[in-house]
């Protein structure tokens, strides 16, 4: 299985343990991840009120440089994945030839041939469970985890179109098939504020430990998410959100990939746990 890689921009910096992570797990269960050359940001659900078309002909862009490799893309995160299934979806019916006239200009051109997909999707979909549970060398048994989804990876279901929406299960199943048992929270679809961190900090910090408390309520280990973006906003937003909703218990919340790299034996330090801001020590006492 070979795929042309997406980071993104998080990837590169702010959650750069994701991308250690990814990169070891996807070696280790065999998928190869071919880095995009010249790969540009996705516009992050925000730069397409500005201007909408640049921001298609700028997702255009990257697809084509997947199709250029021969292979479809792959990206672990919720909101470039939108980004990137948005744009194919607005140039595979009628903005082709427009953002064609525009890539021109840099000798590029879009054709459609590249699928968009997530590292989730392809593990669920493409790789398969059973495979991948015949992979783990060190089952997560008696680990409770909480599977927690966002927005962007779901909605709107017309583009993402992998599973039901409004009850998605393929989190919860990946979970089983590490050896670690899926706990039912409230807020698994709850938007994490990612996104409205500046315009909104206040809301953020306050949704932020609502999340939280309610995977403590339900009585996790941990919080796992297929986006480096809602782990951000779930991490380092914690202790603040924690002030606000008079929740004192952290909650540790971990990648998806650094979940699957704990199963197939690596150890916390080479996935990149500790450089977790909220719960790290929790979660390394019950791993011992």
């Amino acid at each position: 299985m070979k795929y042309a890689f997406f980071p993104g921009c998080v990837l590169e910096g702010a959650a750069k343990e994701n991308y250690i992570a990814t990169t070891k797990v996807a070696k280790a269960l065999g998928i190869e991840l071919v880095e995009i050359p010249g790969w540009i940001c996705c516009g992050a659900s925000h730069a397409q009120d500005i201007d909408e078309l640049t921001i298609t002909a700028i997702n255009a862009r990257n697809i084509s440089l997947a199709e250029a490799m021969g292979l479809p893309l792959l990206t672990v995160c919720n909101t470039c994945t939108l980004m990137l299934r948005k744009a194919k979806t607005q140039l595979d019916n009628g903005e082709k030839e427009k953002v064609n006239q525009i890539l021109a200009k840099a000798n590029i051109h879009y054709a459609g041939t590249s699928d968009i997909t997530h590292l989730l999707w392809v593990l669920v979909g493409e790789y398969g469970l059973a495979k991948l549970k015949a992979m783990v060398r060190r089952p997560l048994t008696g680990l409770k985890v909480a599977a927690y989804y966002g927005c962007h990876l779901l909605r709107p279901p017309a583009i993402m179109n992998f599973e039901d929406y409004a009850n998605p299960q393929s989190l919860e199943k990946l979970i089983i098939a590490l050896g670690a048992e899926p706990i039912e929270f409230s807020a698994k679809l709850q938007c994490c504020g990612f996104h409205a961190t500046y315009p909104a900090e206040t809301d953020v910090v306050r949704i932020t430990g609502q999340i939280n408390q309610s995977a403590v309520k339900a009585g996790t280990d941990c919080i796992v998410t297929p986006c480096p973006l809602c782990q951000m906003s779930l991490d380092i937003n914690q202790q603040e959100g924690q002030v606000v909703v008079g929740c004192s218990q952290e909650m540790p919340v971990l990648h998806l990939s650094q979940l699957i790299g704990l199963a197939l034996g690596f150890s916390p330090a080479d996935l990149g746990i500790n450089m977790l801001v909220s719960g790290r020590e929790h979660l390394l006492a019950r791993l011992s």
